[in-house]
């Protein structure tokens, strides 16, 4: 299904909207698959995979007694740098404290379908560009404001312009948002958007807070939120502790018709050391942990303590990009080389992960219901000694890229954070790509935000100064919110010379640019016959298995871990009593939390 130049050039433009704000802050994880009649739909995913760890989702037990009251302390990675659905850059850590702040009108369920939350229902027109909403009715924010429909349109008055929420206004197409009745309304899209519902399940656009209050004082409003959600704000001491405590005003009830939430609070304590915050959850002093390290997850497990280890590895997919716009990662025999020479599965054992996380061969997870197999064939297995034939290659080539004379080595520069893992992990590559004799490879190492700086560049031509970098992409969101906004032209000029009329998108982060992907990622939001996406996706990811602008290491583990007391992280429901999603990318849903205290 091949889209016209003009609509193609009008949904490049929309894509490039998105621009820096999606770029690296929230991120993550969430649903797979969509559609106007989600709601009855089961998505089934691929085969598990062999060392696969997700803890399975599961029903609470109905004959078990939940009690009222109690406190928990929960360690974070992180500290959230603002709570401000809109405006602040947002990952796991900041998620888990707005999740109990603000309620999102859409989310996820274990089934792979989305459901309404403060929703009570969705609906969209025939070609995608209409969604109808309708809130669920006597719902209160936290000062006392009814959630109306006009709440829903004062919203966006703000996120058209909010730092977070502008680049997914932009990528979803969203242009309006009309009141229908006091509950309902509209969501006007300038194009068909089949994954649409996706965003209403993620925070810049889907969380809930209340408009008067954040346009009142938008700074005060990070310190002091205002949500529907099952916590209120009580204090907040920032890089030390954040109190919330229990919203005794709110809407949702459990499957025995009990008000929610049941926790008297939770305190969230930033613990950025990943060893001290394990060590506090061993010692008692912290409740529950929050982790994105297999490192992490590995030590956890081998601790002789008492604890339950909720773990999830969906989408997220680490390893490296090549900046395929400048020499000599512009040449696919210099970036098949070195995929060939990359051993994903002793990456995989630097960072902590043997046993835990999965190599990868594409952006979707084996269990996935996105995954290709025909992608995973193709993918280059670790071969050092084809890689160094496919490296003289282009050595002993009088014209190569790089203007040096043949038979001189390539200079690679490999850039990563100075994490002790990632520095391990970097290290193997460098072992192996230097021990050929034909690279020569200088490791530089910044922090996490010149690290994204370094790859996005600025200016016109937003190429970045990077080399080899590691990355990581995906999410077990709708895969049209990574990659439409990953694989649109990376400048101006590549723009105009595929005829999208000069538009461009910095989040473009590899500088490469295919029109086939582009073209199958345009077809694939404008249906939501699964099959026929799935197809378009596969055509995706066999097309970077070919040409190579990204290597990987594996899919990314995370976990809640929590003292056995706590319950009720993995079991919550939908109001409409439909298995949650559980605990993605140690992501937890606190409104069903309860403390057994026997």
């Amino acid at each position: 299904m091949k889209r016209n130049r003009s609509l193609k050039r009008f949904l490049a433009l929309l894509f490039a909207l998105s621009l820096v704000a999606a770029a690296c802050g929230s991120d993550d994880t969430s649903a797979v698959e969509e559609s106007a009649d989600s709601e009855d739909k089961t998505i089934e995913a691929g085969d598990e995979a062999e060392g696969d760890v997700d803890t399975d989702v599961k029903e609470a037990d109905p004959a078990v007694e939940r009690a009222y009251g109690g406190a928990i302390k929960v360690g974070l990675e992180a500290e959230a740098p603002g709570l401000r659905p809109w405006e602040d850059a947002c990952s796991a850590p900041c998620y888990n404290m707005m999740v109990s702040i603000y309620d999102k009108l859409i989310e996820f369920r274990a089934d792979g379908t989305y459901g309404g939350f403060l929703a009570e229902s969705y609906e969209a027109n025939a070609d995608f560009t209409e969604w109808t909403l309708t809130l669920r009715p006597g719902v209160k924010f936290h000062n006392g404001v009814d959630l109306t429909s006009q709440t829903l349109v004062d919203m966006f008055e703000i996120q058209k312009t909010g730092a977070q929420s502008s680049g997914q206004v932009g990528a979803s197409f969203l242009t309006e948002v009309q009141i229908v009745d006091e509950l309902s309304v509209k969501y006007i899209l300038s194009a068909s958007n089949s994954a649409f519902v996706a965003y209403l399940e993620r925070i810049p656009l889907g969380q809930v807070f209340e408009p008067a209050a954040a346009a009142a004082d938008p700074d005060g409003f990070s310190v002091a939120p205002v949500g529907t959600g099952p916590f209120m704000i009580e204090t907040r001491d920032f890089d030390n502790e954040t109190v919330v405590v229990r919203n005794p005003d709110y809407w949702g009830k459990d499957q025995d018709g009990n008000q929610l939430p049941y926790l008297d609070s939770i305190t969230w304590k930033p613990i950025p050391d990943e060893g001290a915050r394990l060590d506090s959850l061993l010692s008692g002093t912290v409740d529950v942990m929050q982790t994105l390290r297999q490192g992490t997850i590995r030590d956890a497990r081998d601790s002789a303590a008492d604890i339950v280890l909720l773990e999830f590895q969906g989408n997220n997919t680490g390893g490296g990009m090549f900046n395929v716009a400048v020499p000599p990662y512009d040449d696919i025999r210099v970036r098949r080389g070195l995929t060939l020479m990359n051993q994903q599965e002793a990456v995989i054992d630097a960072l902590g992960g043997t046993g835990i996380s999965l190599p990868a061969t594409q952006w979707f997870s084996p269990d996935s219901p996105w995954y290709s197999e025909k992608a995973a064939a193709l993918w280059p297995q670790f071969d050092p000694e084809a890689g160094a034939a496919t490296l003289q290659e282009y050595i002993d080539d009088p014209e190569r890229s790089d203007g040096k004379a043949p038979g001189d080595k390539i200079e690679v520069e490999l850039s990563c954070p100075p994490d002790p893992t990632l520095i391990a992990a970097m290290q193997i590559l460098d072992n192996e790509w230097t021990n050929s004799g034909l690279v020569d490879v200088n490791i530089t190492q910044y922090d996490q935000a010149t690290h994204i700086n370094y790859a996005l560049g600025s200016g016109e031509e937003w190429l970045g100064e990077h080399g080899a970098h590691c990355w990581r992409w995906s999410s077990n969101q709708d895969p049209s919110t990574e990659i439409n906004r990953q694989f649109a032209p990376y400048n101006s000029a590549q723009s105009i010379e595929a005829g999208l009329g000069g538009v461009f998108s910095p989040q473009n982060f590899f500088n490469y640019f295919d029109a086939d992907i582009f073209d199958d990622m345009s077809a694939a939001i404008q249906t939501d016959d699964f099959d026929e996406r799935k197809q378009l996706y596969e055509n995706i990811m066999i097309k970077i298995a070919e040409d190579l602008p990204v290597w990987y290491s594996g899919h990314t583990a995370t976990m809640l871990a929590t003292l056995p007391e706590v319950q009720g992280l993995n079991g919550w429901v939908l109001p409409d009593g439909t298995l949650g999603a559980g605990f993605p990318a140690s992501e937890g849903r606190w409104h069903e939390v309860w403390l057994d205290q026997q």
